[in-house]
């Protein structure tokens, strides 16, 4: 039963082989763990820009094969609206990429791995896991 949500952030420390976020997801195990799916537009930029980026682009599929991918849909996407509306009035907006992963985090009520607590923190209700980096 997924329990957790991933950020980009962990991933990419993850494959660095970061402890904090190698141990942690060593330890809740990839059945613990999903991926929204618009953090896998996130993830597949970086290996874009290297001078690898096919050999770097299989590693990074052959890590979240290992993780269960989390769709929107109509909940996630009003949640969305809702958050976005709420941060607008107080003139407090995070970048939409973030924002939709939080309102899966929320919708699905997951834990949200992250190493940047940022933007995160304005959502009210929001559960973070932070791992020292």
């Amino acid at each position: 039963m997924i329990q957790f949500c991933l950020d980009a952030d962990w991933v990419i420390n993850a494959l660095a082989g970061r402890k904090g976020a190698d141990s942690v997801l060593q330890g809740i195990g990839p059945d613990a763990a999903g991926v929204p799916i618009i953090t896998l537009g996130e993830l597949y930029e970086g290996p874009l820009g290297t001078s690898r980026p096919e050999q770097n682009l299989t590693s990074l599929r052959e890590f979240l094969a290992l993780f269960p991918v989390i769709d929107l849909n109509d909940g996630v996407m009003e949640r969305f609206a809702r958050l976005r509306r709420d941060l607008r009035n107080r003139g407090a907006l995070i970048p939409d990429f973030d924002l939709v992963i939080a309102s899966v985090s929320l919708e699905y009520d997951l834990t949200l791995l992250t190493f940047n607590t940022r933007h995160f923190e304005r959502i009210s209700g929001l559960r973070l896991y932070v791992a020292d980096s």
